[in-house]
């Protein structure tokens, strides 16, 4: 072999082992680059019970139980389905019915997601985009949502 093919050979392997290990990586990152799935994407996945995830959606409104020892159960939807989260801690100043929640835990063999993170929104007219979607899909999108949400926060502004 002449110095110039075993140079390309070098590169060509090179190249090769990169794309393998990129490949890899997207591979392994696949199911976590979301950033939370919604209550009807967790039942449509099928999601195993000790499987970590972030769920998101809207605090169902009457669904909030709190009990002894800073524990709460509610329940977090997304128009369409319902999933029950049991949670033991502070909760966020902004956690309420009808708001905006992001929580970090696992499912239960009883289909009960328990929370070892909750995050609230943090205003009245933010919404992530993947609910905002899941809303229009599920046909409780409300045009005014659009509106709202891009008015400054002063209100109106005259």
């Amino acid at each position: 072999m002449t110095r110039k093919q075993r140079r390309l050979v070098l590169i060509g392997s090179g190249l090769a082992v990169l794309a393998v290990a990129v490949a890899l990586m997207l591979n392994a990152f696949r199911d976590s680059i979301v950033f939370f799935n919604s209550p009807s994407d967790v039942m449509e996945k099928h999601v195993g019970s000790g499987t970590r995830i972030r769920l998101g959606g809207l605090v169902k409104d009457g669904s909030i139980v709190r009990g002894s020892n800073l524990s709460v159960r509610f329940e977090v939807t997304d128009g369409n389905s319902e999933l029950p989260v049991a949670y033991q801690g502070v909760l966020p100043d902004l956690f309420r019915e009808g708001q905006g929640v992001v929580a970090e835990g696992a499912l239960d063999a009883a289909g009960v997601f328990n929370a070892d993170t909750i995050l609230a929104k943090h205003d009245e007219t933010y919404m992530p985009k993947e609910v905002a979607d899941a809303w229009k899909k599920s046909g409780h999108w409300k045009d005014d949502y659009a509106q709202r949400a891009a008015m400054p926060v002063g209100g109106g502004g005259k």
